[in-house]
């Protein structure tokens, strides 16, 4: 490949602050506003001109429930529930109770504007549409990150780092351990369009079906949600094979191909479906990602750790998703639930494949947890991650992906970051019980 060298330059800096949190999703976001709130100075990177990641700038305005799998017990709390209150105020979530699939039903508009509120009241200095450019490293240790803005090339000093980013960028370019799988589970580009509630949903599944391979459609799963108080309903019927999103060229091609996916849907309607009059209203800023690099971290959250709900002293989040793989290597989706039962689901008009994945018990688990040592990479100092990064297994990944476990993830990963600076230590050093006991003083519940 050839080469160009770029010329050696100081750059300035532009912040010095405790912890810099890398990427202004949800995760990123909470993990900034609990660090902040327990007094450490804190500056949040945002690529995009939005807080908020998938829930946002990814048009999926759907969070899961906040219970277990029976609905008995309240497992999540903190900063999601905060803001699906702060929403409630503003008539903008609609709430589903005993739903495997769905509870909470936002406006992802308001929603980015209460992020914005959020990130101000707790006197964060945000920077958005700035872009991460690279780490900045002293005798073998990370003290900066290079940023790219409008105002040009700076860099921000911390003593610690939490990486949002989704892609483990961070970590990447550190050089810590990071590795993706064979088989990630394919993005999909969402999109929102009135006239679609009017129209009956299993025709719609129907002509899809029967005209998707003339659009080079891909047979997978689609769902929506409406946005609430209003006639404009969300889409998630695409679906984009074979591509890393943390690859450049992948990430350019999925973009694209996910637009030309979500007008071939329109289209088919429009030729196939009399009297359909869909407008198309939104396009996400950014792909919905469900899977790239992953970091190798002190503990593999496994398999059998989330299927069989295996409790953990360092537990910092608890989920009850089900297991939701969406493959990458044949059409649909496999649902594992802790109760046994198996669900594969293809848009072929074919019924669902309905077994189970392990024989009848006399109980079952009812929720999983995630530890905190899935959080901390193997030979950090001073990086946490928070979000889909952690080091989990795929079955596993495939079940505390979501967004209401994953803004957990970044409530411990600030707490921590947090902890570690107060005791003067390295983030492998932070101590599980005092980052829970922090935890649950802030709202969260622990378990």
């Amino acid at each position: 490949m050839e080469t160009i060298r770029e010329p050696e330059r100081n750059v300035p800096v532009i912040a010095e602050t405790d912890i810099c949190v890398l990427g202004g999703s949800c995760t990123g976001v909470f993990a900034g506003i609990r660090a902040a709130r327990l007094g450490a100075r804190v500056v949040l990177v945002e690529k995009q001109g939005r807080l908020g990641g998938c829930a946002v700038n990814s048009l999926v305005n759907v969070w899961h429930s906040l219970y277990d799998t029976e609905y008995r017990r309240q497992i999540i709390a903190g900063l999601t529930l905060e803001t699906i209150d702060r929403l409630r105020k503003r008539d903008a979530v609609v709430q589903t109770d005993n739903n495997p699939s769905t509870a909470f039903i936002f406006n992802s508009e308001e929603l980015a504007i209460e992020l914005d509120e959020l990130i101000i009241e707790s006197g964060i200095k945000p920077y958005l549409h700035t872009a991460f450019a690279g780490p900045l490293a002293q005798d073998g240790e990370l003290i900066a990150v290079a940023v790219e803005n409008k105002s040009g090339r700076g860099a921000i000093k911390a003593r610690m780092f939490v990486d949002a980013t989704g892609d483990a960028d961070l970590c990447h370019r550190i050089g810590l351990p990071t590795y993706v799988r064979e088989h990630l589970q394919p993005p999909t580009a969402c999109a929102r369009f009135d006239g679609w509630k009017a129209l009956d949903h299993t025709r719609i599944r129907a002509l899809v079906r029967e005209h998707g391979a003339e659009f080079a459609l891909p047979l997978c799963f689609a769902w929506g949600a409406d946005v609430p108080g209003s006639d404009i309903h969300m889409v998630a019927g695409t679906r984009i094979w074979g591509k890393n999103c943390a690859d450049a060229d992948d990430l350019t091609f999925a973009e694209m191909e996910g637009r030309r996916q979500v007008r071939a849907i329109a289209d088919i309607l429009r030729r196939h479906y009399p009297g359909a009059h869909l407008t198309l209203q939104a396009l996400p800023s950014l792909i919905g990602i469900r899977e790239t690099r992953h970091v190798r971290c002190l503990y593999r959250l496994s398999d059998a750790d989330v299927l069989h709900g295996r409790r953990f002293e360092d537990a910092v989040a608890n989920g009850s998703y089900r297991v939701d793989v969406h493959h990458q290597d044949r059409p649909g989706i496999t649902l594992k639930y802790l109760d046994g039962t198996q669900v594969y689901s293809v848009a072929d008009g074919s019924e669902p494949e309905i077994r189970r994945w392990r024989e009848k018990t006399a109980t079952n688990p009812t929720f999983y947890q995630i530890p905190l040592r899935s959080l901390i990479p193997e030979g950090s100092r001073n990086v946490i991650v928070a979000g889909r990064m952690l080091d989990a297994e795929a079955e596993a990944f495939a079940g505390v992906r979501v967004m209401v476990n994953m803004n957990q993830t970044g409530e411990a990963a600030g707490v921590a970051a947090f902890a570690a600076l107060s005791g003067n230590q390295n983030i492998a050093e932070s101590d599980a019980a005092v980052v829970r006991k922090l935890l649950s003083e802030g709202g969260s519940i622990v378990l």
